[in-house]
Order: C-alpha cells, then sequence, then structure tokens
C-alpha cells in the first residue's frame, strides 16, 4: 500500500494523522491536532470536514461552498506551527498565488473544546 505524507507536516502518513479524523474515524485531541487536519482538509479539498469543525457561532460566515473554493482554487504548499497553547496556535501556511509566487497565510488562532471537541473560533492575521 502506498503511504502518502500528511499535508500538515508530522512526518505520518495520511492514513495514520489527519485522514482518521476527516472520516470521524478519531476527534482531534488538541487544538494543534485540529489545527493540523483542517489544513490538511483545506489541501484535499474536506469543505464538510472544514464546515462541521467550525463552532458553531461562527459557521454563518464560513459556508462550506466557500471553503470549498478556497481549497480548490489554492496550491497549498506547507504548514508551520509557530507555537501552540491549549487553546490557540499559530502558524504559517504557505501557498502558490495566482502569479505562482509564493505567498504565507500567517494567523495566530482560537479554538474551542466543547463536549469533548475542537473548534476553530477565529483568528488573527499578521501582515507582511
Amino acid at each position: 500500500m502506498n503511504l502518502i505524507n500528511c499535508p500538515c507536516g508530522s512526518g505520518m502518513a495520511f492514513q495514520h494523522c489527519c485522514q482518521p479524523y476527516h472520516l470521524k474515524a478519531k476527534t482531534a485531541p488538541t487544538a494543534e491536532a485540529l489545527m493540523r487536519s483542517r489544513y490538511s482538509a483545506f489541501v484535499v479539498a474536506d469543505a464538510d470536514y472544514l464546515y462541521e469543525t467550525t463552532h458553531s457561532s461562527k459557521r454563518k460566515n464560513h459556508s462550506k461552498n466557500a471553503y470549498l473554493n478556497i481549497a480548490k482554487n489554492t496550491k497549498w504548499l506547507k504548514l508551520e506551527i509557530v507555537f501552540s497553547t491549549f487553546d490557540q496556535v499559530e502558524f504559517k501556511a504557505y501557498y502558490l498565488n495566482k502569479k505562482f509566487q509564493t505567498e504565507v497565510l500567517h494567523e495566530k488562532s482560537n479554538f474551542r473544546l466543547e463536549d469533548g471537541k475542537w473548534y476553530y473560533v477565529d483568528g488573527d492575521f499578521y501582515l507582511g
């Protein structure tokens, strides 16, 4: 069986890293694990997972179609975790812009643990 490296950068195979979260076989145990699995969901265009792991109070601002459009129209290159705490993750997500130049999405994301599941709430972007 050909095991593909997980897009989240863990060094593990996708099947043993983020895919079980996408398939609902497991739930992400930490905010960082959820962040990594959400990045992987963008790479593999799993809009359902992105929507379901967005906190219910924020879903009106993030439709499945919007997630799907971002995922399908972005060539993600790699994820770098800058730091993480219990409920925050600062990361850099590298991608190609329309001119095929590398750009960086740098965000400090906020997460909430509810009923044993982690959810993405919102984030602050860094410019420059």
